[in-house]
């Protein structure tokens, strides 16, 4: 029985998703709804339209293809009535300037080792291997467990990304074939918590602690936003829930990059309450860093 996923991508030649060098499989749907998310095409199972309006060459094909007219001009420029859009990706199919994109599509676990396996090479010379990142890949766990279980049996190294709000019986079912977890954690007041992802944090702080008693490999994964969690008490917490886990492979900041602001935009997504952060310096990060260290955590970043 081919078991089936629903992904946004598939990144090639990752760095920044575990050791090595890495493809990177994004899967669409989050439980989370973070107020800064930097992948907001993750957070819905559904198809998304993503429209860069500086690629369009005026061939007229979406217009006279759309079934329901949500391509318009007005004012001069050509603009999607998102109300009337069903995300049918008629108007993708031939728009090769690639100014509309569906994002989204749904792929068996076969095609997509078959693909993390074009880099094998890549691989081993860097001891890198496969990550599962999203959205949140424990939404979907019988196209999880199975996708790391044939890469696993491939020899694969294998990561996960997720944000430990799922039931732990489906971290106890991928167990055996995952190498690292790449754990996050968003914030450590519970209020806070429940108002910048939606959801309280007794399930992440409680699935963390199993993982960790059951023996997993697990970096922690922090994003600082400013104006959000760069706070001395959040740190502060952060570095007692590290002591009191003290099998940790490491714990690594992920400071704040607007990259999400402009995929927005680009798919008519609702705001949410977002607010934009800037993007800290790096003089920033070396002071997060210091402040870190002050409080007994030496962080896997560079300076």
């Amino acid at each position: 029985m081919t078991i089936t996923g629903r992904v946004f991508d598939i990144q090639r030649f990752s760095i920044h998703d575990g050791p090595g060098i890495r493809t990177t499989v994004f899967y669409k749907g989050c439980p989370l709804r973070c107020l800064w998310c930097h992948n907001p095409e993750g957070i819905s199972r559904g198809f998304h339209l993503s429209f860069f309006p500086d690629r369009c060459i005026g061939c007229g094909f979406c217009f006279t293809t759309c079934p329901n007219e949500a391509h318009q001009m007005v004012d001069g420029r050509h603009v999607i009535e998102r109300d009337r859009c069903e995300v049918c990706g008629a108007c993708t199919v031939e728009c090769y300037s690639g100014a509309l994109e569906l994002v989204g599509r749904d792929t068996a676990v076969e095609a997509v080792l078959a693909e993390v396996m074009r880099d094998e090479p890549f691989y081993e010379t860097s001891h890198g291997g496969m990550t599962l990142s999203g959205g949140e890949p424990m939404l979907q766990i019988g196209f999880t467990e199975a996708l790391l279980k044939a890469a696993h049996e491939n020899g694969l190294h294998c990561c996960i990304e997720t944000c430990g709000y799922a039931p732990l019986a489906h971290y106890e079912r991928i167990l055996p074939y995952v190498d690292l977890f790449l754990y996050d954690i968003k914030e450590t007041d519970r209020e806070r918590h429940i108002a910048y992802t939606g959801v309280p944090p007794d399930l992440i702080f409680s699935n963390l602690r199993a993982l960790h008693d059951w023996g997993a490999e697990i970096s922690l994964r922090l994003p600082i936003i400013p104006g959000y969690n760069d706070r001395p008490d959040h740190f502060r917490a952060v570095a007692a829930l590290a002591r009191s886990h003290p099998r940790l492979r490491s714990v690594e900041i992920m400071p704040y990059h607007p990259l999400g602001t402009g995929k927005v935009e680009r798919m008519g997504l609702s705001r949410d309450g977002r607010e934009q952060s800037d993007p800290p310096s790096k003089e920033t990060v070396s002071c997060w860093i210091d402040e870190f260290e002050t409080f007994g955590v030496c962080l896997a970043n560079e300076r």
